[in-house]
């Protein structure tokens, strides 16, 4: 017998009235098709179970399903009979029959109407569910989606790591916004949690029998320990004059100063509301961080260049973007084009918030402030009434005027004509 193929399929001659006709693959032993009288074919799997009993078990319709794709379902389920299973009772288990891309479906349905918890027994926060999105569109259903949720096992998610890490799921950036999608161990970790918790989810609620990624590694992430120098942090500040001069957009210099000068992460200078912001008092009040809600101190010149900015009409953010209702969101870029104008190398907006922190520390504050000022530790709201630690006021106003006064010192050796031209 010869391997099937679409040609032979299509080369059968439907059967007399009453009878069926049945053509086996050569290569896969059980797997062939059958036709009926009217032309019909349909995909079938022959195998003996645990007992000894023949079984056949129909795989799907050939037009509908492509003699592959049979071929891979008719693998999957001898898998099953090889582990002591019955595909023929299991076909009749919803258990059975959830593949991992239903189940990332199902899971992102029920997070996005709150009837999944996460952190703290509460609803997955909707900057999680789309990064939970990206990395199943991207990584998880490409490689397992097709995959029964019940058959797999650590290797195949140790497999789809390594595939993530070797680039398989990478591709180049489209035409519109967003980033170039790559491998790499920090891609590939982050992928396997998000699979991990969602067949963690499916078992505790019953969609699944059992967690089959218990056990799975992940691998370990590189800790990001890049900070700015003393003297990448006064070049830094002359690129930044050097762009306004330059038509740079006035309000991406502001994020990114705003950032130096405070420690927080992109989402949050970027995304800072009116409403949040007391700069009389030195903080912003946020309602939701990656850490819940939180009072954040900020130094008088963060505070300073957060209160100057201009409003736009209704537009509640403190940085506005130009072109829609939201906030800005090309800092990120900004940053990248000052740090290549002064030959700063291997920098992001992460950068900024460890050379804060680096900073409070090069002063001398303890482990336990730094971990407050960067909101690791949250400050408390009671009953309306802000506080806000004297100590970590201290810390977050020298940092921040020290983070200050170097941005602002001049280096005539990074743009020595705007220094002349500022003499003259």
């Amino acid at each position: 017998m010869a391997k099937l193929t679409k040609r032979a399929l299509e080369a059968m001659t439907p059967p007399e009235k009453g009878k069926q006709a049945f053509l086996w693959d050569g290569e896969l032993r059980g797997f062939g098709v059958r036709m009926l009288p009217s032309g019909l074919q349909t995909f079938v799997l022959n195998y003996r179970n645990a007992a000894n009993k023949e079984r056949r078990i129909n795989l799907g319709r050939f037009g509908v399903m492509t003699v592959e794709q049979a071929r891979e379902k008719a693998k999957v389920k001898l898998g099953m009979i090889a582990d002591g299973d019955d595909p023929a009772d299991a076909d009749k288990d919803p258990h059975h029959q959830q593949t991992v891309s239903a189940l990332c479906d199902w899971y992102l349905a029920e997070a996005e109407a709150g009837r999944i918890l996460g952190r703290r027994n509460r609803p997955i926060k909707k900057s999680t569910l789309a990064m939970d999105k990206s990395r199943i569109e991207t990584h998880i259903k490409p490689l397992l989606g097709s995959r029964l949720a019940h058959t797999l096992k650590v290797a195949d998610i140790e497999g789809m790591q390594s595939d993530i890490v070797a680039g398989k799921t990478a591709k180049p950036r489209g035409g519109g916004r967003g980033g170039v999608t790559t491998g790499g161990p920090g891609v590939a970790s982050r992928a396997v949690g998000t699979l991990q918790s969602i067949l963690g989810h499916a078992a505790r609620l019953d969609k699944i029998e059992s967690h089959p990624s218990r056990g799975a590694r992940k691998l370990a992430g590189k800790k990001k320990q890049r900070r700015l120098s003393v003297a990448e942090i006064k070049k830094l500040g002359a690129a930044m004059r050097h762009a306004e001069r330059n038509g740079e957009s006035p309000v991406a210099l502001a994020i990114v100063r705003f950032l130096a000068l405070t420690g927080f992460r992109i989402s949050e200078g970027q995304g800072v509301q009116r409403h949040w912001l007391n700069a009389g008092v030195g903080y912003v009040a946020f309602p939701d961080t990656k850490s819940d809600a939180q009072i954040r101190a900020i130094g008088p010149s963060a505070a300073k260049i957060a209160a100057s900015q201009p409003a736009r009409g209704n537009n509640p953010y403190v940085f506005p973007s130009d072109i829609t209702d939201g906030h800005f969101t090309s800092a990120k870029a900004c940053l990248f084009r000052l740090c290549a104008s002064v030959g700063i190398e291997g920098v992001t907006p992460h950068t900024l918030r460890h050379t804060f922190g680096s900073v409070a520390g090069d002063l001398g504050f303890s482990e336990l402030t730094i971990r407050a000022l960067l909101g690791h530790a949250a400050q408390s709201v009671t009953q309306g009434y802000v506080h806000i630690d004297e100590a970590l006021k201290l810390a977050v106003t020298r940092t921040c005027e020290e983070i200050a006064s170097l941005l602002d010192e001049e280096d005539k050796a990074v743009f020595p004509e705007q220094v002349e031209r500022q003499a003259a």
